[in-house]
């Protein structure tokens, strides 16, 4: 029996199923480009800026410390305050020099009586050395004496020669004691001038040291600058919890040996301390000019230039994922109204992009990690690769199209924009 053939209309339809269920895949888009957004790729001259914030501070500064005395605390009697002007050589703050000038006094008391000590050491070996030489004559005249006496023992009855050799020998063992007895009185006359010397240095250092201690008294700035005191952190008492604030340091205040008390901050050497986003590091480079406004010092725009740019991210905290980049601006010029930890808001100025290719910003989606665009094809779209250059708001500048082209504003795969999954925003520099 013979088979009917298909109906024509039949065979269109399977050619058309299968035409459009290729056209699903990545080379051909399902959706009609008349439902489709598009915008071309046009050539831009661009001057990249990078906005950040940033925070003055000083580069220059000196610490005014209590001077490390021994004796407990110290009391401070004069004090500068936050925001005064000094000149370098000014005194800042001084203390209380009371201690270490009765410590002055007493140690010339201690001079005094060492000199006396010293000269009365000296006398009393004076006349101990000219009573030994005294002894000396007479013991040594005593055993020539004997010696003479002795040299008659041949005309002498045996008893009296018997007696002049023992009296000899008498003379001879008292002089040689007498001899021993000089060397000591020697060493021990010797042994006191030099303690007394001794105490002598000692309470020279005393004085040196009380007199530097009363000079340290008076702590000046070493700089010209501004002051700035300190918190005073005894004044919690060895308590503290957080939110707590302590009061600054006044006059009347006691401090320890080694505490800050106050800061003097060079103003003529100033800096800028900003953050730059992980997109933004490779726009930001050493030498790029920047205007900064200060938060403080409203409708005035001060000039600086980057100093530097860490080669590294500081670590994101609690584990978040963006991570930033620090960088050091210096200041063009100086300016007195300017203060350490005022806020700033910072445009940099980047390199000048000639003939680059912008497309909006929603036009690139990150597929597989990788930025894409849907370019549009005489058939729909296809999917193609690029590489951001710069991301502003609202605009990428890329590489690896060409001037014209037109490219999806939404994913022709979604089929409309509430359903397009753009992510340009978070993605980096390359």
């Amino acid at each position: 029996m013979r088979q009917n053939a298909p109906a024509p209309w039949i065979v269109v339809a399977v050619l058309l199923g299968t035409a459009l269920s290729s056209c699903a895949g990545r080379g051909g888009l399902r959706a009609a480009t008349s439902e489709i957004p598009v915008a071309p790729v046009k050539e831009v001259n661009l001057q990249l800026e990078v906005n950040t914030t940033g925070e003055l501070r000083a580069t220059r500064s000196a610490q005014m410390t209590a001077p490390p005395v021994g004796g407990g605390t110290l009391q401070i009697i004069q004090l500068a305050h936050t925001g005064q002007a000094v000149k370098a050589g000014e005194v800042v703050v001084a203390f209380d020099p009371s201690e270490q000038e009765y410590k002055l006094a007493q140690s010339r008391s201690d001079l005094a009586e060492a000199h006396e000590e010293i000269v009365k050491a000296k006398d009393d070996a004076a006349v101990q050395t000219a009573q030994d030489q005294t002894n000396l004559l007479k013991d040594k005249f005593a055993v020539r004496q004997a010696e003479l006496d002795v040299s008659k023992n041949p005309i002498l009855s045996a008893i009296d020669g018997q007696k002049n050799l023992l009296t000899l020998q008498e003379a001879k063992r008292a002089l040689a004691q007498l001899e021993q007895d000089i060397q000591s009185h020697s060493a021990s006359n010797q042994a006191s001038i030099e303690v007394a010397q001794e105490k002598k240095a000692k309470a020279q250092l005393a004085i040196a040291e009380a007199q530097k201690n009363i000079q340290n008294m008076q702590v000046r700035s070493p700089i010209d600058g501004l002051v700035v005191v300190r918190e005073n952190q005894n004044a919690s008492g060895g308590m503290f919890w957080t939110g707590m604030t302590l009061p600054p340091y006044q006059e009347g205040d006691q401090t320890y040996p080694g505490s800050v008390v106050a800061e003097v901050i060079d103003l003529q050497h100033m800096e800028l301390d900003a953050t730059a986003k992980e997109s933004q590091r490779a726009t930001v480079k050493p030498g790029q000019t920047a205007d900064v406004r200060v938060d403080a010092l409203p409708g005035t725009v001060f000039h600086a230039k980057v100093q530097s740019v860490a080669g590294m991210a500081a670590s994101p905290w609690f584990g978040g994922a963006s991570q930033n980049f620090s960088i050091t601006l210096a200041l063009e010029r100086p300016d007195a109204r300017l203060r350490p930890g005022f806020s700033a808001h910072v445009i940099i100025y980047g390199e000048h992009l000639k003939d680059a290719l912008s497309i909006p910003q929603q036009a690139v989606f990150n597929m597989e990690s990788k930025p894409e665009v849907y370019v549009e094809t005489g058939g729909g779209f296809r999917p193609q690769g690029v590489k951001i250059r710069y991301l502003s708001e609202g605009t990428a500048i890329v590489e690896g199209l060409k001037a014209g082209t037109k490219v999806a504003l939404v994913n022709p795969q979604e089929g409309s924009a509430s359903s397009a999954k753009a992510s340009a925003g978070g993605m980096g520099l390359q």
